[in-house]
């Protein structure tokens, strides 16, 4: 039962790995890339999160906490650039 919740879980992260790169090519404003790539890191996270779970380890699990952490700051960086035109004052 697992492996069919896992299976519909990879396809729906899948498409919507595949519709934020859509987003990324096609958006309009910087802003709406930098949002592309934040969700686009929460999904790898998902992504690796499921594929700790199907092989039963928690060494998987730290891994995405600190891809969590290195997203985070690479959007903060992202947004501080374009707000001011630097990342470091």
């Amino acid at each position: 039962m697992i492996e069919l919740a896992l299976t519909i879980t990879y396809a729906a992260v899948g498409v919507s790995l595949l519709l934020n790169l859509v987003r990324l090519a096609r958006g309009p404003d910087p802003t709406d890339r930098i949002l592309a790539l934040d969700t686009m890191v929460i999904n790898a996270i998902a992504l690796i999160m499921l594929l700790g779970i199907a092989q039963h380890t928690t060494l998987l699990f730290e891994a995405a906490m600190l891809f969590a952490m290195v997203g985070f700051v690479t959007t903060v960086a992202f947004c501080r650039f374009l707000l001011r035109g630097d990342v470091i004052e």
